[in-house]
């Protein structure tokens, strides 16, 4: 009965302690834009959100599993609408964006997704 207890709890640890490879829920707001990922509970999927009113379009810029040059989701379709990517490998790292006419865009920092 020791025996079993002590191989239950080892084995137990060891679940705990070996990661999943699953991608952690992040969603960033910055000025009028909000993306996420994993969206439609799919790893492989950003999506962005225009929150403001302000004529401004929003964007979500994202790097995938095994790319070198990040990608840009784009919302150009008005307050509370949301706009969604394809599906393809995990989403590493995300930032929301809103799109200025004559100023620099207002970014979020990057965030790991995994």
């Amino acid at each position: 009965m020791k025996r079993t207890r002590i191989v239950a709890t080892t084995m137990l640890g060891l679940a705990l302690a070996v990661p999943t490879g699953t991608a952690v829920a992040v969603t960033i707001s910055e000025a009028g834009a909000t993306a996420w990922s994993p969206a439609a509970s799919d790893s492989g999927k950003v999506a962005v959100k225009d929150t403001q009113e302000d004529g401004d379009p929003v964007k979500a810029q994202y790097y995938r599993s095994g790319d070198s040059d990040y990608r840009t989701l784009w919302n150009h379709s008005g307050v509370g609408t949301t706009a969604y990517s394809a599906d393809g490998a995990t989403i590493k790292e995300i930032r929301a964006c809103e799109s200025r006419d004559w100023a620099p865009d207002a970014c979020s920092g990057w965030y790991y997704t995994s």
